[in-house]
């Protein structure tokens, strides 16, 4: 008998990939390719072998779900949130603390922001999960860097199309207060948004599935955030269900080392870890049950 076998994909979108030119738009005024902004070296790659596997060994998924990051360009988690104590704009992959901005090193650049963004930095630090990153812009909605790689795409187009069904699309990142790498829940959730709190929903469907695949980008943070809230949120026997895709995922360049101890700290707590080719053969089997 066949088995619900589930494939979560986190953000397997253009402006995390590293793009070959031919994958490339084009500025409609410049006439210039259009560069993915936080291009993860490794992930054009991780997104073919992850096409490749709904092509292939579709029939054996009963579902899958994508997760894709949604930012306004107006967000904490971006440079022109932010000023220095020069009044000049913030550089991206600048990490800024509670106690930086009390110091007065970093200021937003809207002063009145200030106690809900202490109020943040000091939650989040209290989480100790993260420091408050700025990032370059990315993922902006409506944006060619938020659509999906296009061979992902065209891969669960055509499985939509023989299941006659339809991939579950999840946005996160929208609330311009909060950093929502996990696909589960926000770093900090916001009380008047429920975007921001624990999704219930994914999280019973995942509950439901005999397997979970996981795979998308970056393994360093938003695969790394989400198969931790995941692990979180599940019993020790539920945790035997969720499969790491090693080769489906890849770190943002310099964190290279954090998402190694991920998957080291992921396997410890009873998280499979396997390549994209152990996975198809595993979906095959499933497809012929």
């Amino acid at each position: 008998m066949k088995k619900n076998y589930h494939l979560l994909l986190i953000d397997p979108q253009n402006d995390f990939c590293d793009l070959p030119a031919t994958y490339l738009m084009s500025d409609p005024e410049s006439g210039e390719s259009v560069i993915p902004a936080l291009a993860v070296p490794g992930a054009h790659a991780d997104m073919q072998r992850v096409a490749q596997l709904i092509r292939q060994g579709g029939a054996g998924l009963s579902a899958i779900s994508i997760t894709l990051d949604s930012h306004h360009r107006y967000d904490i988690a971006h440079p022109g949130f932010w000023v220095n104590q020069d009044q000049q704009p913030v550089t991206p992959f600048t990490q800024i603390s509670a106690s930086a901005v009390r110091a007065r090193q970093f200021l937003p650049r809207d002063q009145q922001a200030l106690p809900r963004v202490l109020d943040y930095l000091d939650a989040l630090e209290k989480n100790a999960r993260y420091q408050l990153m700025v990032w370059p812009v990315h993922c902006e909605i409506g944006s060619w860097g938020q659509c999906v790689h296009v061979d992902v795409r065209a891969a669960y187009n055509h499985w939509e199309d023989v299941h006659c069904t339809s991939v579950q699309k999840m946005t996160k990142g929208a609330n311009p207060w909060t950093e929502h790498y996990s696909a589960l829940m926000a770093e900090v959730p916001d009380a008047n948004d429920p975007e921001t709190q624990l999704n219930q929903q994914l999280l019973q469907s995942l509950r439901n599935s005999d397997r979970v695949y996981i795979a998308g980008e970056a393994g360093s943070h938003c695969v790394k955030a989400s198969a931790e809230h995941i692990v979180e949120n599940l019993s020790p026997t539920e945790r035997t269900k969720l499969v790491l895709v090693t080769d489906g995922m890849s770190p943002v360049a310099g964190f290279e080392d954090v998402q190694t101890v991920f998957l080291s700290d992921m396997q410890a707590r009873g998280v499979r870890l396997a390549t994209a080719a152990e996975v198809l053969a595993e979906l095959m089997i499933n497809s012929a049950s």
